[in-house]
């Protein structure tokens, strides 16, 4: 996909993923190895029918127990849903606009029958995803949305979003301790992102909005429709950090913080990315995280 001088590249038959985003061939988002099939690889996927995980696989909806397999190695618990490691089908396809869906028939990966749609678009200024939960089946279904972009990111690249507390996490990564928003990074004030520890943590009362300042001048401004959570990963060390907007946090399904979508009904989450080549798209602090 490309218009002016952005450009998407997107893998349907990869979890629906994009491999890359670009502008005048700079990388905005961390691209893909050329020929991974890998979805952990991609540059964004989407998180469809949960977010993030759930702890140990189990839950319960209406008095019955439920196990799911666990689907990342030998991690604990299951993870991001589904669609990310499904093959999503292109529907409508244009220079600067595509239609995915991913149909889940139901199965010991997730026990409803639903549709997933995705809807990408893009403009000389921004990309826009649109993701969309229909439930097929004949009965509640607990529903979550979100995205996983990994946005590539140089030693001066500063993170600046509103949030009004920080989970902190177990260590089988877990939220565990809620405190105050400032605890791993005052983001409130802008702080640079690259660091030597890991963050892996959900934020909450974030209000919809995060902007990133790179080192060679350029600007995103990210925004999302229908996730009340922003979950933040930095490795330490890495060339990325992501920033997922979330319709709820880790192992909601186990803490009454989950949507009950009943049949029929539609659950929808909206994220753009806007780009801003400008140096004033931060305000100005020297504050580590």
């Amino acid at each position: 996909m490309r218009a002016g001088a952005l450009e998407a590249v997107l893998s349907p038959a990869i979890g629906g993923s994009l491999t890359g985003l670009a502008l005048d061939g700079v990388d905005l988002l961390r691209k893909a190895p050329e020929g991974t099939t890998d979805p952990l690889a991609m540059a964004c996927f989407p998180l469809v029918p949960y977010a993030n995980r759930i702890a140990d696989g189990r839950f319960t909806v209406d008095g019955e127990d439920y196990w799911l397999p666990r689907n990342f190695g030998d991690h604990p618990h299951s993870i991001h849903g589904v669609g990310w490691q499904t093959n999503w089908t292109a529907k409508t396809t244009a220079a600067d606009h595509v239609l995915m869906v991913h149909d889940h028939g139901g199965d010991a990966g997730w026990p409803w029958r639903y549709r997933a749609q995705q809807e990408v678009r893009l403009t000389p200024a921004q990309l826009s995803l649109s993701l969309s939960l229909f439930n097929e089946s004949d009965r509640p279904m607990p529903a979550g949305l979100g995205f996983h972009p990994y946005f590539a990111a140089d030693k001066e690249t500063m993170l600046h979003f509103a949030a009004d507390t920080v989970w902190l996490s177990s260590p089988d990564m877990l939220p565990q301790d809620e405190a105050p928003a400032d605890m791993l990074g005052d983001w409130s004030s802008a702080a640079r992102v690259s660091g030597d520890s890991l963050i892996d943590n959900v934020y909450g009362g974030w209000d919809g909005t995060a902007t990133v300042q790179r080192g060679d001048g350029i600007g995103m401004r990210i925004s999302a429709v229908g996730a009340q959570w922003l979950h933040v990963y930095r490795p330490p060390g890495a060339a990325f950090f992501c920033l997922e907007p979330v319709s709820h946090m880790p192992d909601a399904i186990n803490r009454g913080g989950m949507t009950m979508l009943d049949p029929g009904d539609t659950a929808s989450l909206h994220m753009i990315i806007a780009i801003d080549k400008s140096d004033q798209a931060l305000p100005k602090s020297g504050g580590i995280a």
